[in-house]
């Protein structure tokens, strides 16, 4: 049997809160979707970890040994694929993107003095940002937060506002921007109590009546669509957006395109 690293990782941040809620926040995704990769875990190794009580967990004598060991496991695991993907890269750079965010004008710019480097961009779903750094399939990523920042070092480039998604039906729909205070009582949609995979479904349940979202302006503009409506929130937080790359990753031609990426980008979004 071959152990899963992703939920060895989930593993580990439960044994360490020993709470699945601070844990789930911890990893930025929905305490269900935890508590049932665990669970798979489990299965997969046949025995108990965990025993789960209303309030928290305690490790069993199978989970002390694999939390013991799971430092060890991974670190070796980044290690081999950081090895990996750099021989296999040494004139080529992977850059993830968030949906909705432009890497483009980075992406010229680094070209233009490093002419010889192939750029390969990879397009990142909501739960994997941050994995696809871990896993090597990324060397930099131009995400928003949050994330799971463990091991991520990140370069602050902006911000951008939020804005609501509203079936044009709605009854606000008509109004021109809107406040916190105006939704309240509505069933706002989030990725994280529920799990879609992609913008598009939680559109599609927008559209559909089921809820209304609250998304970055950048990702509502690239996914317009005739029977939604986008309208400003004027008081919602804002959300940051960053350059991200592993704390142990500064090598090769990564080095110059985070300082081009970070010209470039804070330039665009100003």
């Amino acid at each position: 049997m071959d152990l899963d690293l992703r939920k060895l990782r989930y593993f580990a941040a439960v044994a360490q809160h020993e709470h699945f809620g601070r844990a789930a926040a911890q990893l930025h995704i929905a305490q269900p979707v935890l508590s049932r990769q665990i669970r798979a875990l489990e299965q997969e190794l046949g025995c108990v970890l965990l025993v789960r009580t209303t309030r928290s967990v305690r490790l069993t004598p199978a989970g002390r040994q694999l939390y013991e060991d799971a430092p060890g496991v991974l670190a070796a695991a980044q290690a081999a694929t950081r090895r990996v993907h750099g021989a296999a890269r040494e004139d080529r750079l992977v850059v993830g993107f968030a949906p909705g965010l432009s890497v483009s004008p980075a992406v010229r710019a680094f070209a233009r003095s490093h002419p010889d480097v192939e750029i390969e961009l990879l397009h990142l779903n909501w739960y994997e940002k941050s994995e696809a750094l871990r896993d090597g399939r990324a060397d930099v990523g131009f995400l928003r937060h949050p994330f799971d920042a463990e091991g991520i070092h990140t370069i602050p480039v902006g911000s951008e506002p939020k804005v609501v998604c509203l079936p044009t039906t709605h009854p606000l729909a008509s109004r021109r921007r809107l406040t916190l205070a105006a939704l309240e009582g509505e069933t706002i949609l989030d990725f994280q109590a529920r799990r879609t995979a992609t913008v598009e479904e939680k559109l599609e349940l927008v559209a559909a009546g089921r809820g209304i979202a609250l998304l970055p302006r950048s990702v509502a503009r690239s996914y317009a669509r005739p029977d939604l409506v986008n309208r400003p929130v004027t008081d919602a937080p804002l959300t940051e957006i960053c350059l991200a790359v592993l704390e142990s990753r500064r090598d090769g031609h990564l080095n110059d395109f985070l300082t081009t990426a970070t010209h470039a980008l804070s330039e665009h979004r100003s």
